[in-house]
């Protein structure tokens, strides 16, 4: 009985966890690619939590909402641009290498 309440509890507080779209997800999700699904972007999701921070993350998914803005940032002076770029541009080839189908 224990051991039953005991899962019970530990599931009720993982639920609410794995319900949650990263920025990432979210953002790809919402986009007009056709091979967008919850499958492909809970997994271009998961390389972003591996590769980006959080805030390189809702960087990253302002990008994929507004794709002109991406060329901006590439194009940028700023070394903050160009760091950003650079690990945004692994992401981008690894979540592409991980999450094909």
């Amino acid at each position: 009985m224990t051991k039953t309440l005991i899962a019970a509890s530990l599931l009720a507080l993982c639920l609410p966890l794995t319900a949650m779209a990263g920025p990432i997800e979210g953002a790809c999700l919402k986009s007009d690619r056709k091979q967008a699904n919850r499958a492909v972007c809970g997994c271009i999701q998961q390389v972003a939590d591996m590769t980006l921070t959080g805030g390189e993350q809702r960087k990253a998914a302002k990008l994929i909402r507004n794709p002109d803005q991406a060329q901006t940032v590439r194009m940028s002076k700023s070394d903050r641009d160009n760091e950003f770029w650079a690990r945004y541009k692994t992401f981008g080839e690894t979540a592409a290498a991980y999450c094909a189908g």
